[in-house]
Formats: C-alpha cells, sequence, structure tokens
C-alpha cells in the first residue's frame, strides 16, 4: 500500500493510486474533473459546441483555525476557497459552508469569525446560498470543515493549470513562502522578536493578507493561458503541479526568484526551504509570449509584483541554481512548513 504523507494534501503517488481511479458515475458535461494540479471543476451547463458552452468552475477547500490564526479565520476561508475558481478564470460568485466548532465555543467567537465571513464575501461579489454550521465534540478548535465556492462564465474564458503550452512564459506574483512566513511570524512572534528586527516580523506577519490570489487572477485572467495557486508544496511544487497537469516539461530559473527580505529571514531561522514552503497567496502562471507586455503593463499599473521566472517547454522538467547547476524539478512530497509550525508551537 501506498505511504501517505504525515500531514497536508496526498502526494502525487497517493492521488493517482488511491483517488484518481474512483469517481463514480462519468458525465460528458464535466469538462475538468479531479485532477492533481488542477484547482477547480468546471462543468458544461449546456450542450453547445465545445468551447462555446456556458460553464460552472467550483471548488471546496477545508480550512484549519489553528489557535494563532483565529483572528483572520473568516478572512482567510474565503480567500482560500475564493483563489481556486478565481484561478480557473471564473469570477466567484457564491459560497456554501461547513461551519464546525468545538463544545463551549462562546457565541462572540462565532459572531466574529461569521462576519469576517460576511464581510470578505460582500467585498468580492460573492453569496453566500448555504451550508451548515455546529458544535460537535473532537474538534479541538473551529474547522471549516468544507467551504464550496462556484461561479459561471464562458468555457473560452477557463485557464486550469493543464492548459500550458510549451513556449508558454512561466510566471509567478508576489514570490514564494508568503503563507509559511505570515503564519510562523504570528505563531512564534515573540521568539521571532529577540533574533530578528521588530520591523522585519511585522513585515513578515503583514504578508498574511497577501495569502489571497483572487486579484491576481481576476488581474491575469485576461492575458494568461493556465493559472495555478501555489498551497502546499510551495512555488517549485505549484509550478511541477502545473507541468504534470498540463504533460509538458518547464525550465526555471533560481536568479530570477525575488526573495522579499521577511520571508528569507524567517524561513532561514525555521531552516526550512522557501521555494516549497507553502505559499497561498503565489499565483503561478502560463503566459504566451505576445502578451506578456499586456500583463507587465497591467500588474504594473495595479503594483502587482510580477517574477518571470522561465518558459515551459515540451520535455524536460529543470531547476537551474543560480551557479548555472542544472537539477531535476521534482513533486515536492511534504511541506516543510508543517514541522516549523509544530516547533513553533512547542516553542
Amino acid at each position: 500500500m501506498t505511504s501517505l504523507p504525515n500531514i497536508g494534501k496526498l502526494d502525487p503517488e497517493s492521488f493517482n493510486k488511491l483517488i484518481f481511479p474512483y469517481l463514480g458515475a462519468s458525465s460528458s458535461r464535466v469538462i475538468l474533473g479531479p485532477k492533481h494540479g488542477v484547482d477547480a471543476a468546471v462543468i458544461a451547463l449546456d450542450d453547445a459546441p465545445p468551447g462555446k458552452r456556458k460553464v460552472m468552475a467550483v471548488a471546496e477547500d477545508p480550512t484549519f483555525g489553528l489557535p494563532v490564526l483565529l483572528p483572520y479565520f473568516g478572512w482567510s476561508i474565503v480567500h482560500i476557497c475564493a483563489s481556486d475558481v478565481a484561478v480557473i478564470g471564473i469570477k466567484p460568485q457564491f459560497l456554501s459552508i461547513c461551519l464546525l466548532f468545538p463544545p463551549e465555543t462562546t457565541a462572540e467567537t462565532v459572531s466574529a469569525i461569521w462576519n469576517q465571513v460576511h464581510q470578505e464575501c460582500e467585498k468580492l461579489g460573492i453569496s453566500i446560498v448555504g451550508g451548515h454550521t455546529g458544535i460537535y465534540p473532537g474538534i479541538s478548535y473551529p474547522l471549516n470543515g468544507g467551504c464550496a465556492v462556484w461561479g459561471f462564465g464562458e468555457e473560452n474564458e477557463i485557464t486550469p493549470a493543464s492548459s500550458a503550452r510549451p513556449g508558454d512564459i512561466l510566471v509567478a506574483t508576489k514570490g514564494p513562502a508568503i503563507e509559511a512566513t505570515a503564519i510562523l511570524a504570528l505563531q512564534a512572534e515573540p521568539a521571532l522578536k529577540k533574533v530578528l528586527p521588530e520591523e522585519t516580523v511585522n513585515a513578515a506577519k503583514d504578508l498574511f493578507y497577501q495569502m489571497t490570489v483572487v486579484p491576481d487572477a481576476l488581474l491575469c485572467r485576461k492575458f494568461a493561458r493556465a493559472m495555478h495557486d501555489a498551497t502546499e508544496g510551495g512555488l517549485l511544487g505549484g509550478i511541477y503541479e502545473m507541468t504534470e497537469a498540463s504533460g509538458i516539461g518547464v525550465t526555471v530559473y533560481e536568479s530570477r526568484i525575488t526573495m522579499p527580505e521577511p520571508v528569507e529571514r524567517v524561513c532561514s531561522h525555521f531552516r526550512i526551504d522557501p521555494l516549497i514552503a507553502i505559499s497561498e497567496g503565489t499565483l503561478v502562471a502560463a503566459v504566451p509570449p505576445e502578451k506578456m507586455s499586456g500583463l507587465r503593463a497591467a500588474a504594473e499599473s495595479e503594483n502587482l509584483p510580477l517574477l518571470e521566472l522561465g518558459e515551459f517547454t515540451s520535455s524536460g522538467r529543470r531547476f537551474v541554481r543560480k551557479n548555472g547547476t542544472e537539477e531535476p524539478l521534482l513533486p515536492v512530497k511534504e511541506d516543510p512548513f508543517w514541522q516549523a509550525y509544530f516547533q513553533a508551537m512547542t516553542g
């Protein structure tokens, strides 16, 4: 039997062996179904010819209410779940959520989290249409047991991670390890302030509100052929997932990866590789060369950091280090963030 990761989402080998062969009844309306590295499903809503159909993009995600995240929990639920629909190139429009709480949760806690969910949905134009909310034993902290977000659009608008093509430019927004850095800075703030300047730690904490690719994706969808949210496995993991989903290769240049100082210093303190650490908020995209000038101009007008990291190729997945040596780009078996987080929790 396949060995599972200790924590986090299933790795590609486990997914392909345990999940992918068993998908229930087949339907001709499923344009894009479950696939490792693809963020959302796409379903045809009519019988128009392929390429001209009305479609629904839908995604579901859990979100864990780690104690340090409770003040941000409602915000993170909405943005993490909505990001998976936005990267498909469809605007998120509706949300349903299963929100679970441990016994002895106060009404004030439920109200604070729910008001954040409401406010962020209102800002993004998302209507909350259903779900489930309850208190149950066996739960240690508030838990989004499953939040579904969906939206409607045209088939020719979709930009799944599986659509990258050889010759496309590999682009990322913001940089690596956004989520890992922000959460570790929040969890270990007192300890970090003993070894790092206070302004560096505060800047790392402020990265929390960059843990969304909704604005990134809604800007980039006019130019990108494929998009992906670099969550577990980080920047390099997200790039690998795109190549695997698209069945092509890639060349990634380490020298083109900008590392913000707070990311570099916090990850260095915890001795984790920021290039493979969870990075909700980093959008990875495949952009046809002729559309790059338009994307650069749009990103500059919105003050969105844009990194051009390499190019997609017909075969071979290469990571070129700063010194010129080449390494194979491989899937990330286990994200190093989790071990660092539990280390921070225990002091």
